[in-house]
């Protein structure tokens, strides 16, 4: 058993604590991991109360780093689980931030497949297909994949994501406006059906109101 002989605060933008144990520098833990463990200067320590500190402080650096990669966008769980990985962090430290994070609602992958589809819908319009790609590419479950972007219109999609890119062709040629705006569908994972409708639909629209 050692004795906890000081408690020093760190310098820097991040608040951690230097512990030491009998006069000889021990580990560093996060501030209010600290404060939550109640330790105290003549505190003495087992080696399991130690191991129950760390546990404590790698959760508690865990949950920080999620909650930072969270402000950037929303994420699927096994995206997020990789982030973590990659971080270095435990397994059973992600387990427990993951499973307190979907209690909290900041990690649902259902409400992340509904955001993903609305913002690919509103800035970048691409198909079912492609769509259910990017998110089997996130984790997500193909039940949640499923029920999400069969709510996607393929030829509405289709029209949206043209209609700019359209008024930017030149229209001397059908044959060429169809290859450059097919090939620009195409890459958004539109069938030959839906491109060869949407083309159509876009050429006549333009004519119409070029005379």
């Amino acid at each position: 058993m050692k004795k906890i002989t000081a408690l020093r605060m760190r310098r820097g933008r991040n608040k951690r604590v230097n512990v030491y144990l009998d006069d000889e520098f021990a580990f560093s833990l996060e501030a209010d991991v600290a404060v939550q463990e109640g330790l105290r200067v003549n505190q003495e320590l087992t080696p399991e109360r130690v191991e129950e500190i760390a546990s404590s402080n790698n959760y508690r650096r865990c949950y920080n780093a999620a909650a930072l990669i969270l402000t950037y966008r929303p994420r699927s769980e096994p995206e997020l689980r990789n982030k973590l990985l990659e971080k270095g962090y435990p397994d059973a430290s992600i387990d427990q931030v993951l499973s307190r994070m979907k209690e909290q609602g900041l990690v649902n992958d259902n409400t992340f497949a509904e955001f993903w589809k609305e913002n690919r819908d509103t800035f970048s319009p691409r198909s079912q297909w492609l769509t259910a790609q990017e998110l089997r590419r996130k984790g997500v479950s193909e039940e949640i994949i499923t029920r999400v972007v069969g709510t996607i219109d393929d030829e509405d999609a289709a029209y949206r994501a043209a209609r700019k890119k359209a008024r930017n062709l030149p229209r001397y040629d059908y044959q060429n406006f169809y290859r450059r705006l097919g090939d620009y569908l195409q890459r958004r994972g539109f069938s030959f059906d839906v491109i060869k409708v949407t083309v159509k639909r876009l050429w006549e629209e333009l004519e119409q109101e070029s005379e």
